[in-house]
């Protein structure tokens, strides 16, 4: 269940500022954690989650500051990743202050938004993309797989993206050269094997997976089934190491070092940002509902204003 309720200002600890929330994007583990599945969205509240204001994708203007806070002062505006705390679908948010980085003035508070969490997942989940290499993006049509989409491209990559019937022209618009329905076709039967398999909603066994990649090939998940990210953390090493290959789980890393590089390409417009739609704190339900069901096109904001 989720409503909006007035709950008391919070106040930043040490290391804490707060910010006057201005944008709030989605990201599909915000409709993890609201229906508990996969396991892990459990990390921490077993029966209700462990945060009970959701959103992590920030940006706004700080609002106030705690004590050993030297990088913002009241006004500034910022961005970044708040996953610790969370509390992003609301007027006001506390962060840490290491989580965030100056807004650019080149983007709006809405683009800023987008970009932390699903841009350090794209940045860090195509780094083995080379000039020439097969790359495929599974969830391809969402806001981590928009941008990797850009980012494969821009290292001179062949680009396929699987998504739901629906974003097959949308993918093609952000940049992929191929698509696939995944409600038709099973993208690890593919006749030509990948170089790198970038996987955002991993569903198949590893042995699917191995056979997807070329020898010497890269696959990397973060999303999905727990019963198939335990398979790639443990199955999966070993199969990678016997057959040439490297499978196993992206660890993804937090913090302004791992997603300004992709705020400073969408600046010089070299990666584009797509807004599907923007939701009041009112319509969430609504918000999370088109993210979690999948049919989002790149990224969906919510604005308190």
């Amino acid at each position: 269940m989720l409503r909006v309720v007035d709950v008391p200002m919070p106040t930043p600890a040490a290391g804490q500022v707060r910010v006057e929330v201005a944008a709030t994007s989605v990201n599909l583990s915000d409709w993890e954690c609201l229906r508990g599945s996969p396991a892990y969205a459990r990390i921490g509240g077993l029966r209700f989650p462990a945060r009970r204001t959701l959103g992590s994708d920030i940006a706004g203007r700080i609002d106030a500051v705690g004590p050993g806070v030297t990088r913002f002062r009241p006004g500034d505006e910022v961005y970044g990743d708040n996953l610790a705390l969370k509390g992003g679908f609301a007027q006001y948010a506390l962060a840490p202050e290491v989580a965030l980085a100056h807004k650019p003035s080149q983007l709006t508070f809405a683009e800023a938004s987008t970009i932390p969490q699903a841009g350090a997942i794209a940045w860090q989940g195509t780094r083995k993309a080379v000039l020439g290499s097969r790359v495929l993006i599974n969830g391809a049509g969402g806001g981590s797989g928009s941008f990797a989409i850009q980012l494969a491209k821009q290292l001179g990559a062949h680009v396929t993206g699987v998504d739901n019937a629906a974003k097959q022209d949308y993918m093609r618009s952000v940049g992929a050269d191929d698509v696939i329905d995944y409600r038709r076709d099973d993208f690890t039967k593919a006749t030509v094997p990948f170089d790198l398999i970038l996987d955002l909603v991993a569903g198949r066994s590893v042995f699917a997976y191995q056979r997807a990649l070329a020898s010497g090939g890269t696959y990397r998940c973060v999303g999905g089934s727990m019963r198939t990210l335990l398979r790639v953390l443990t199955v999966g090493s070993a199969v990678g190491r016997l057959t040439g290959r490297s499978i196993a789980v992206l660890a993804v890393k937090q913090g302004p070092a791992h997603f300004s590089p992709i705020a400073d390409l969408c600046i010089t417009r070299m990666i584009m940002i797509h807004i599907d739609r923007t939701f009041t704190l009112e319509e969430l339900p609504d918000a999370l509902a088109l993210v979690g069901e999948g049919r989002a096109l790149g990224k969906v904001v919510v604005s308190p204003a």
